[in-house]
């Protein structure tokens, strides 16, 4: 169950990195919240609305050091973000978001398979080391 889980976290992470909207808005569940860095949250159609605008371009996009625990029909994926990301601020003019984030995502059972319910991430984080200890 928990190689389910990380194949699910993985294949997000490359979704992102690619801006393939169509597998995000499938392995999102319809009241997904994603809650960002500086406190910002996003609605799912919030979330896949920045690729749809190409407001939010990622060069990059990666999850390591990722645990899974899972609770029954709930799991919590946690990791490292890495990205090279820009943004669309209001003026139009494109920002840079890139760096290293620690990031969860909460995860459900749901029709025979798992699908996200939220993401929330911290920092941005100058040097993680990739490894708990």
């Amino acid at each position: 169950m928990d190689e389910q889980i990380t194949d699910l976290a993985q294949a997000w992470a490359s979704a992102e990195e690619h801006g393939d909207v169509d597998f995000l808005a499938r392995t999102f569940t319809d009241d997904f919240v994603g809650i960002g860095p500086r406190g910002f949250m996003l609605t799912k159609e919030q979330w896949l609305g920045r690729y749809r605008a190409d407001a939010l371009r990622n060069a990059s996009f990666a999850l390591d050091d990722v645990a899974v625990r899972v609770y029954g029909d709930a799991a919590v994926v946690t990791g490292r973000q890495v990205q090279q990301t820009q943004y669309r601020d209001p003026s139009g003019a494109f920002r840079d978001a890139s760096g290293q984030f620690r990031a969860s995502l909460i995860c459900v059972r749901h029709g025979g398979g798992w699908r996200i319910v939220g993401w929330q991430a911290s920092g941005p984080i100058p040097d993680v080391p990739p490894n708990r200890s």
